[in-house]
């Protein structure tokens, strides 16, 4: 095989690698978060107590494993911030706190105990940015995101 044909595969191969490995973690985080989405028996899969758990739990798994700011990041991309609607704002200010939750556990299993505890001291349409929210129940669907 050609030196030039060589160098191109093994480009192609460290491009799969890296790709491979960016692939990774997200699938971690989404695997290690619907884990115990699905143990916690919350109510609520889309705009509920279980979405508020789902979105506080991912963000505190990425902000342990890698950084709050990578939370910030996410959330200004994803979210936009929180702007654009209340679902929105509710999931950006449920990912903000489950990046504080995540920046201060000492262990796996502290996240999750204090991400629960967080959701189940939440409530409808709650303001202070101590304090897991969700909208009201009528506004509800069951879904898994």
């Amino acid at each position: 095989m050609p030196a030039r044909a060589q160098r191109r595969r093994g480009r192609l191969r460290r491009a799969l690698l890296l790709a491979a490995l960016l692939s990774a973690y997200p699938a971690f985080v989404l695997g290690a978060t619907y884990a115990q989405f699905f143990r916690a028996g919350l109510p609520g899969g889309r705009h509920g107590p279980a979405d508020a758990y789902r979105h506080a739990l991912a963000s505190a798994i990425v902000a342990w494993t890698l950084s709050p700011r990578c939370v910030e990041w996410v959330t200004a991309v994803m979210e936009r911030d929180g702007r654009g609607n209340a679902a929105r704002a509710m999931d950006a200010h449920n990912n903000r706190i489950g990046a504080r939750i995540g920046a201060r556990a000492g262990s796996w299993d502290d996240l999750q105990r204090a991400v629960r505890e967080a959701v189940d001291r939440g409530g409808v349409n709650a303001r202070s940015p101590e304090r897991i929210t969700w909208l009201a129940p009528d506004a509800w669907q069951d879904r898994l995101y």
